[in-house]
């Protein structure tokens, strides 16, 4: 990332932190021709609601909206009470990284379920069911999960079948945070349909700004009965997009011809090649499975503050000490090396 305003930034902290493919600033800058109507009413923003159902199934509502936050928040207060509360990891961004704002905005209380490598299982879900219907405790409504997972680990089509169906046995909503779900879908041959749709996922946050999008999130309500009066919530919600085509149009180039696709595979190869290269360099370990786009690494401490003075990165836990790399669709090989070179001269300083 370079530019006017500074010094060129060397990242591995987020797949947020790069630009947008080209291919998608040119669909904006064809979509900024002429005028057209407001709103999600122009014929781009109505072709590219067909378009999603030709990933997700004929029955798939979609609402655009601009950011990961609120496609969660607004998602979950759609289909909950304010006595509801949504079941979730201790990992989730909507526990973590989302600064309350699905209990301040969407007056929803979030439970976190200690997980396991950034997934729960219907075992640390039982527990949570006992009081249902006691007038003393907030009732369970929606068990949420993030997939591929805080920690770059993925669900297994069967995990999720596995929710999914006790979900639905005990009246609850599962709904999916799929900010990086392209590159899960990329690290398990999967399509989308495949992944959400078919193992019962009811509602989906379906992401592409961490993936090649300017910016522009979607809330899909995969179950027809839920979200009926999504319109609504999203108006009141501040995230009814005016010049809605600008959204949309990055999405048609997105989902045309396997954009996502090649992108999220890029992201997960180069990180693939990252955690390679520095588990061959003595003193660094790779603390979890590289599934995805994301690295979690131990090195001394001394050794991260000299990176720090070169890269952007953050530390994930500081006892004991963990760093996440995260990897993008536009990382290329020379990157990764010039990285690893760089841990390389940390370590040996």
């Amino acid at each position: 990332m370079t530019g006017r305003f500074g010094e060129p930034l060397r990242s591995f902290a987020s797949d947020n932190n790069s630009g947008a493919h080209p291919a998608i600033l040119e669909a904006l800058a064809e979509a900024n021709e002429g005028m057209a109507k407001s709103y999600g009413d122009d014929p781009l923003s109505i072709h590219v609601d067909e378009l999603f159902r030709e990933h997700f199934g004929p029955r798939a509502r979609i609402h655009y909206v601009v950011t990961g936050t609120a496609a969660n928040v607004l998602g979950l207060r759609s289909v909950t009470q304010t006595w509801q509360s949504v079941l979730c990891s201790d990992l989730a961004h909507i526990h973590v990284d989302e600064c309350g704002a699905p209990e301040a905005f969407g007056g929803i209380k979030v439970v976190p379920i200690p997980s396991a490598s950034g997934k729960i299982d219907v075992q640390a879900l039982r527990p949570h069911l006992q009081h249902k219907g006691y007038v003393h405790h907030s009732q369970p409504r929606v068990v949420q999960i993030t997939q591929c997972t805080e920690l770059g680990t993925l669900y297994s089509p069967e995990e999720i079948k596995t929710l999914a169906d006790f979900c639905h046995k005990n009246d609850l909503i599962l709904h999916m945070d799929g900010a990086r779900l392209a590159n899960a879908c990329a690290a398990l041959g999967l399509g989308f349909r495949e992944m959400t749709t078919d193992l019962g996922v009811d509602v989906l946050s379906f992401g592409g700004t961490k993936n090649g999008m300017l910016m522009g999130e979607a809330v899909i309500f995969l179950n027809p009965d839920l979200g009926r009066d999504f319109r609504y919530v999203r108006k009141q919600g501040m995230q009814l997009v005016a010049k809605m085509r600008f959204v949309t149009a990055q999405f048609e180039r997105y989902l045309r011809d396997g954009l996502w696709l090649e992108n999220a595979k890029n992201a997960n190869r180069a990180a693939r090649r990252l955690a390679e290269q520095v588990d061959r360099i003595p003193g660094v370990t790779i603390n979890r499975a590289v599934q995805t786009n994301a690295v979690f690494a131990s090195l001394p401490r001394q050794a991260v503050e000299r990176l720090l003075e070169r890269y952007y990165f953050y530390i994930w836990r500081e006892e004991p000490l963990e760093v996440r790399w995260m990897t993008s669709f536009d990382t290329t090989d020379e990157q990764v090396d010039a990285f690893a070179a760089s841990v390389r001269e940390a370590m040996n300083a």
